[in-house]
């Protein structure tokens, strides 16, 4: 298959070299284990009130569960992702997927706050990297032009599992009791993982690798973390969509933890509903990645500086929505802003992920994802459900949503510097390629 020159869209051909029908084999599978990953993730916030019942648990203690696995994936998915693009992909992540199966089985036997939260520790050990290895390796088998389209929607994957976790989640508790929750987790993933292991393998998914040995002079020295340095930082565009997605994590964070028992709270939902309600929002969010890398991809394919233009548009759209919903008073009209706002708070994943991908070289995409996601949780997912839980225990959880939206505003305003350098970024990735 023929090779194409470099564009504006990074030094990567354009052209895969795999056959497409496989590529959405390994795109499906790949999907498959991250919705796994978020439904163990996340089916513990449709638990939130049964825990808090039955362990007379503060909301700090209920966010700390939530947002240690965010830490764990934020402190470890750089060497885990780094160790992966050395040792392989494929195998990384069937190891990762095992590790968080079984941590969640660990959470359905738990018998108190401490024991659930070393469980969760090792949710989060086994999740670490999955997200920024499991998207190299879509990107990998698919053409560079599609590069946001394709970020947003295997990344919304992470919201659709929310959402799964949550629904299933509550409805499962509601019939048998919280533990059969997590129980039902680790069943589907194990299912997953089986198909996962059995139909892709690192000799057919290494397509990056193959380019390479085919010209030797595009391909960088041995990786060492000092090396990677100057691939993952200097480019200061980079830097900035790694500062902007990370802070506008922070209030997708805080609501994915927290839906479910806001609406518990100020709309009297019962647990199973009030998860079930969460979905839905938490569905927009998925729905709001899908569509705004789809729009990102179409109207910058002329213009690749606009991905920071479209960044800044979503941020300051899903600030607006959101503080003006969680200003409203309980009713029809706060929860449509509401959505609105949940519709645009992720919007920027795809646009980000595809900025990252255009100002560093295929062969340090996993190690550069594992970057990002580095920034997405220290900076947005792991804060974003413990200092809302601080708040909401000093000024309720209504304000304390309402005061985490305004960290939109500085998303928007790291995505703005960042537009400034990144032609000049990408074409000296194309110089040195």
């Amino acid at each position: 298959m023929a090779i194409v020159a470099p564009t504006m869209d990074g030094a990567q051909s354009d052209a895969p070299l795999v056959s497409r029908p496989y590529a959405w084999l390994v795109f499906g599978l790949v999907f498959g284990l991250l919705l796994s990953d978020y439904m163990s993730r996340q089916v513990l916030n449709s638990v939130f009130p049964l825990l808090k019942q039955e362990w007379n648990l503060s909301d700090a203690a209920l966010g700390s569960l939530s947002g240690v696995v965010s830490l764990m994936v934020g402190v470890l998915t750089f060497p885990l992702s780094l160790a992966a693009d050395r040792w392989g992909r494929i195998a990384s992540l069937r190891i990762m997927a095992l590790m968080w199966i079984i941590a969640t089985l660990g959470c359905g036997f738990a018998a108190s706050y401490e024991s659930m939260f070393a469980a969760r520790f090792l949710v989060g050990v086994g999740e670490a990297a999955y997200g920024s290895v499991g998207v190299a390796v879509i990107l990998s088998v698919f053409p560079a032009r599609l590069r946001a389209t394709l970020a947003g929607s295997f990344l919304a994957g992470g919201v659709f599992g929310s959402v799964l976790g949550m629904a299933i989640g509550g409805a499962v508790a509601a019939k048998l009791g919280w533990r059969w929750s997590f129980y039902a987790m680790a069943i589907f993933g194990l299912a997953v993982l089986v198909l996962f292991t059995l139909l892709v393998t690192e000799k057919r998914v290494a397509p990056e690798k193959r380019n390479a040995a085919a010209q030797p002079a595009s391909r960088p020295a041995v990786l060492s973390f000092r090396g990677l340095l100057p691939g993952l930082f200097s480019a200061r565009s980079v830097v900035f969509a790694y500062l902007g997605s990370g802070l506008q994590l922070y209030i997708v964070g805080a609501l994915i933890a927290w839906m479910p028992s806001f609406l518990n709270r100020y709309y009297g939902l019962p647990t199973a509903r009030a998860s079930g309600a969460a979905a839905l929002f938490v569905l927009a969010s998925g729905i709001g990645m899908i569509a705004c890398g789809s729009l990102t991809d179409r109207f910058c394919r002329e213009r690749p500086t606009r991905k920071f233009a479209m960044a800044v548009g979503f941020s300051l759209a899903a600030c607006a929505f959101l503080v003006a919903g969680f200003s409203l008073p309980e009713g029809t009209a706060q929860l449509v802003l509401i959505g609105f706002g949940i519709l645009m708070a992720a919007g920027t994943t795809g646009p980000a992920t595809a900025m990252v991908a255009n100002v560093t070289h295929v062969s340090i995409h996993a190690t550069a994802f594992a970057t990002l996601s580095l920034a997405n949780n220290l900076l947005g997912m792991a804060p974003g459900p413990i200092v809302t839980g601080a708040l909401a225990d000093h000024f309720g959880l209504l304000a304390a949503l309402r005061y985490g939206s305004f960290v939109c505003i500085l998303a928007a305003a790291m995505f703005a510097l960042g537009a400034r350098h990144y032609t000049s970024d990408v074409q000296r990735l194309q110089a040195r390629s």
